[in-house]
């Protein structure tokens, strides 16, 4: 009673010291560097906890059973200079059959160049150094013929799935904990040895075993240790939270010292680096992510909707051949949410290609439909692809180029009886829109079909990429009033993520064969993109009902007569904000764009106080804009009286008036159909 608490690291340390698994390329090293090896330095790295100071111990035990005297330098405990480190290694420079370990390099760093000058051709041929650190050496090692057959390299990664099952025999994990272990940890040894100790200490810890603060602490500590400022711990945090991070998107989160930042990061030892960016090892974007979700949790928010808005507007913006990897990073942000997938291995190790159908495409492709479900859904598709050859998309596994999946997206303007005729899911679809909400000018539906081989179903790199070739679809379209989606036989688990997505079940076809289909539907003017990424993002938050902002809610989908009508009576109501809250122009996507989203009446009138007022700049319009002021924004009493105070006779006033009327209709509904952008009116 009374001394010191025990700490996590070192209870679960002393539990799993006995532990060494794996690493038989090192040893095997490290036993040829004994037997005469040509190698007399061997350099050790990788990030904190990954097993360096782990793997010097067994290499010490090695050594002491050939019968070599061992001599340790620890970096955590030494003055950084030249004196402290040869009092401390001083046996290796009169011994031959000397091991000298020297651990935790990266704080003695400084003395990189020193050592390989001035200490290191010192030593008697046939001694051994083993330097282990977090950084990898110096280049100039490498620019040093002399070093060229001396010195061995080393990057210690995370241990094989094998290996880190092995060590969680060790620790004695049950079989109920193995899976949220390897989850979390993968196979870092630091993070299974924390985890294992803390969960075996929980008596009621299960498959849903989460790590705790003091154990996110330890290896936060670890692995990231003291950071320079505030401002790279942001950047850290960044790195962590978006799936590949370049200069564009730091800068997008941290406007200020960007490439500054981004030249910090990528010297990291537990950031990577690829051709799309940077990335955290994955144990590091965990304990990193989950310290600023307990300790900033509004600072976590702010972050994720910079990156989220960054990302969803490249999605918008990109090349097609860049749509896919430009969805999965936005999907990467929504991982926690069972709607979206994040980017899987197979993706990353380029298992599958998305590639266009070309003219010899076509038998292979109807072959594919035929394996993948029947010939009459071969047909429908033997259909379209001589109709519509650039609406499909064929996957590839990318060894053998052999097509296991192919992806039609037709965009459809207006019914075609032929069409109708040859494909009963597009005459299905036609019907429902119709039926709901019909298309307005200029807007287009969209109907999916997919032929997936049975055997990449499910969980798998074919269904992510046909999932992110849908959404980029939708979120890049313009003027898309509904899509469609039909799927054949859908389990209860496809139709709920569907529902997820807002496409919902709408009719199930029965006629195509003896298989029948399930037709989903997602009107895209009642929820746009940016309201549907808004409410998976709120989901994937978990934010409170409250936090619902108004555009939530499905926006109204008018045709042109009822839109000019509540215009009208808009007009007429314009100094009456209870009456203009009843307007269904309120949950139009003319005033959902307009910002205000707390107070859509108000911002209803200053659309139509702003189209008012715009027609004085046009000498030919002023006459049009006089009668609405007249009327509408100094609301005289009577139409007779606004006449006599404009000096106009009443006919002459009324014309102006309707005149002016339809110009401010025409005006709003062209936001309306296209946006206050005038990009979006082409």
């Amino acid at each position: 009673m009374g001394g010191k608490p025990e700490l996590l690291g070192r209870r679960s340390q002393a539990a799993c010291e006995p532990a060494f698994v794996g690493r038989e390329e090192e040893l095997a090293l490290f036993r040829a560097a004994l037997s005469g090896g040509r190698c007399s330095v061997l350099y050790v790295h990788g990030p904190g906890g990954i097993g360096k100071s782990a793997l010097l111990r067994r290499f010490a035990q090695e050594a002491a059973v050939a019968g070599w005297s061992v001599a340790r330098v620890d970096g955590r405990t030494l003055d950084p200079s030249p004196a402290a480190f040869e009092a401390e290694a001083e046996a290796v420079l009169r011994d031959e059959r000397a091991v000298l370990l020297v651990d935790t390099f990266e704080r003695i760093q400084g003395l990189e160049g020193w050592l390989r000058e001035r200490f290191l051709p010192r030593l008697p041929v046939g001694a051994l150094v083993v330097i282990a650190g977090r950084f990898p050496p110096d280049m100039r090692w490498q620019a040093d013929p002399g070093w060229a057959e001396a010195l061995e390299v080393m990057s210690l990664r995370d241990l094989p799935p094998q290996h880190a099952k092995a060590l969680m025999d060790c620790c004695g994990v049950t079989d109920e904990l193995r899976e949220p272990l390897l989850a979390f940890a993968g196979g870092h040894p630091l993070a299974l040895l924390l985890g294992a100790a803390v969960a075996l200490e929980d008596g009621g810890a299960s498959r849903r075993w989460m790590p705790d603060r003091d154990v996110v602490a330890t290896l936060l500590d670890q692995l990231v240790g003291e950071v320079p400022s505030n401002a790279h711990r942001h950047a850290l945090e960044i790195c962590a939270h978006a799936y590949m991070t370049t200069e564009d998107l730091l800068r997008a989160a941290m406007p200020e010292d960007a490439a500054a930042m981004f030249d910090w990061l990528r010297r990291l030892p537990f950031v990577e680096s690829s051709g799309s960016g940077l990335y955290p090892h994955d144990v590091a974007r965990e304990v990193l992510e989950a310290d600023l979700r307990w300790r900033d949790p509004q600072g976590y928010a702010a972050m994720h909707d910079r990156i989220h808005a960054y990302l969803a507007e490249k999605v918008r913006t990109a090349a097609d051949h860049d749509a896919l990897s430009a969805v999965a990073a936005l999907c990467y942000l929504h991982r926690g949410n069972a709607s979206m997938d994040a980017p899987q291995g197979g993706y990353d190790e380029g298992e599958i290609q998305e590639d266009v159908v070309r003219a010899e495409d076509a038998g292979a492709l109807l072959r594919l439909a035929i394996a993948a479900e029947d010939e009459v859904s071969a047909a429908r598709a033997g259909f379209w692809v001589k109709r519509r050859p650039e609406a499909f998309r064929i996957y590839r596994r990318t060894e053998t180029g052999e097509p296991v999946a192919c992806h039609a997206w037709l965009r459809l303007n207006e019914p075609d009886e032929a069409e109708c005729a040859a494909d009963p899911v597009v005459a299905a679809a036609w019907a429902h829109a119709r039926a709901t909400a019909p298309l307005r000018a200029g807007e287009h539906l969209a109907v999916g079909r997919s032929w997936v081989l049975p055997g990449h179903r499910g969980n798998s790199p074919v269904m992510d990429l046909l999932q992110w070739r849908m959404i980029a679809n939708c979120l890049r379209s313009e003027r898309m009033a509904w899509s469609y989606l039909a799927i054949r036989r859908p389990g209860q688990d496809q139709v709920e993520c569907l529902r997820r997505h807002d496409m919902h079940d709408i009719a199930v076809i029965r006629h195509l064969g003896d298989e029948p289909y399930t037709l989903f539907a997602h009107d895209w003017r009642a929820v746009p993109p940016q309201v549907w990424l808004e409410r998976l993002d709120r989901a994937q938050r978990r934010d409170p009902p409250g936090a619902a902002t108004a555009t939530m809610g499905r926006l109204a989908v008018l045709s042109r007569e009822e839109f000019a009508e509540a215009v009208r009576k808009a007009l007429r109501h314009l100094s009456r904000p209870d009456a203009l809250a009843g307007s269904p122009l309120t949950r139009s996507r003319l005033v959902a764009e307009h910002g205000e989203r707390d107070h859509p009446a108000r911002a209803l009138r200053d659309l139509l106080e702003q189209a008012i007022d715009s027609l004085r700049e046009d000498p030919r319009s002023a006459k049009f804009h006089r009668a609405l002021d007249a009327t509408f924004l100094h609301a005289a009493p009577t139409q007779e009286l606004a006449a006599e105070r404009l000096g106009l006779p009443f006919a002459t006033y009324r014309r102006h008036l309707v005149s002016g009327i339809e110009r401010i209709c025409a005006q709003l509904w062209h936001r309306e159909l296209y946006g206050a952008d005038p990009a979006h009116s082409r």
